[in-house]
Order: C-alpha cells, then sequence, then structure tokens
C-alpha cells in the first residue's frame, strides 16, 4: 500500500508541474491567435471587406511571381463618383456603391485573384489571365461595373468606371510598381469612355511621381514632400 502511494505522488506532481506549464503555454498561444487575427484585420479595408493598399501589394507580388505573363494588373477608378457622394443618398449611397464595387470586383477576380481598394474609390486587382481572354475578360468587368446599384432606399444609382490593365509580356516587365503605373496610365487614356483599355509600352514610359501618373489629384503635393 505504501509503494503504492510512493508511485502516485511523484506522478501527480509531474502532472501538476505539466499543468502549470501548460496554462501559460495556452495563454501564449490563444494571445499570438488573437494577434494574428486583429493584424489580419487591420490590412482589411473596414467599409469593403478588400485588402488594404500593403495586403494588396504583398499579394499581388505572389501573384506575378507565381503566373508571369499571364498576370493581368487592373487598375479601377469609379466615374462621377463626388456626385453620388454629393447626391440625394450622401455618404449612404457612396459607401453602398464603394462595397458592391468590391463585390463585383471580388466576383470577377475569382478566389485565386487579389482585390483591394487603394484609397477612395479607387481599387486594383491582381489575377491571372491567359493573353487570348484579356480583352473578353475586360469587357465583362466593365460591363459588369456599370450596372446599376440599389441602395438601401431601393433607388437605383447609375454607376460606371474607368479601368485600365497592363500585362508583364506588353510592358516588358514583371516589376509591380512599373505594371501598376503603366495600368494607370492606361486607364487615364480611356477615362469615361466605358471601354478598358490594356495598356501598351508608351503607357509605361508616361512622367509619374512617387509610382503615380504625372497630374493626379495630390501626386503634386507628395512629390514636394518627398
Amino acid at each position: 500500500m505504501a509503494s503504492t502511494v510512493r508511485l502516485q505522488a511523484p506522478i501527480g506532481q509531474r502532472a501538476l508541474l505539466i499543468t502549470s506549464l501548460a496554462v501559460p503555454l495556452t495563454g501564449w498561444t490563444l494571445h499570438a491567435v488573437s494577434l494574428h487575427r486583429k493584424l489580419a484585420a487591420a490590412r482589411r479595408d473596414p467599409l469593403t471587406g478588400l485588402l488594404g493598399r500593403d495586403g494588396y501589394t504583398a499579394k499581388a507580388r505572389q501573384i506575378t511571381d507565381r503566373y508571369g505573363d499571364s498576370t493581368l494588373m487592373v487598375l479601377v477608378d469609379l466615374d462621377h463618383f463626388k456626385q453620388i457622394n454629393d447626391g440625394p443618398g450622401g455618404h449612404a449611397a457612396s459607401d453602398r456603391v464603394l462595397a458592391a464595387t468590391a463585390q463585383r470586383l471580388t466576383a470577377w477576380a475569382g478566389s485565386r485573384g487579389a482585390v483591394g481598394r487603394l484609397g477612395g474609390d479607387e481599387f486594383a486587382v491582381a489575377v491571372r489571365i491567359g493573353p487570348a481572354r484579356r480583352e473578353l475578360r475586360l469587357a465583362q468587368l466593365t460591363a459588369l461595373l456599370a450596372q446599376p446599384v440599389q441602395v438601401d432606399d431601393g433607388t437605383l444609382v447609375d454607376v460606371a468606371a474607368s479601368v485600365g490593365a497592363a500585362s508583364p509580356d506588353i510592358i516588358g516587365t514583371r516589376d509591380l510598381s512599373l505594371l501598376q503605373r503603366a495600368a494607370d496610365a492606361a486607364m487615364y487614356a480611356g477615362k469615361h469612355t466605358g471601354h478598358a483599355v490594356l495598356a501598351g509600352p508608351q503607357h509605361a514610359t508616361v512622367p509619374s511621381i512617387n509610382g503615380r501618373r504625372a497630374g493626379r489629384p495630390g501626386t503634386s503635393t507628395l512629390g514636394r514632400a518627398a
């Protein structure tokens, strides 16, 4: 009987020691998981749920590295967005338009694409689309973005978007900043036309400030600050 007691004591002590160690380890694990989720959430745009600029850039680079010349970089600007924001529906209507645009871009890009909100009414997409399907897919995107958006009071708001795209095989580089610069220039070349523009080599040489087309709102201030 005594021997049984002596055997149980060390086992109990070991169990107590393991438990005492496990408690703080579990606490740190839960803390790490919670922190990871918060950091992941911080990289998302709170209104649309899309990736923020940093999160989008990281994923877009991964897509470019993986798919190379089959990558398509797309920039989207909503047309006449200020009129929606200043209209009868105000911020509620403009927020609904932004959210709807995000949903449409996400559906168009698919689960393997990267969609980000760069700020305001500007969005970016990185997706794998081969050369043979680019024009068709960009036309589909333009038509999708031009569909009216129903706001909370049931009113339909007319929307339109300018779309520019760039691909490594045409621009001659896989550098993300250069591709986005070319897509940005192409987007403004087709502004308010209702047609997406696929960038050519000439769009990559458009003068830029901090990687953006010269003359874009805010670039002159950023240029002076830089």
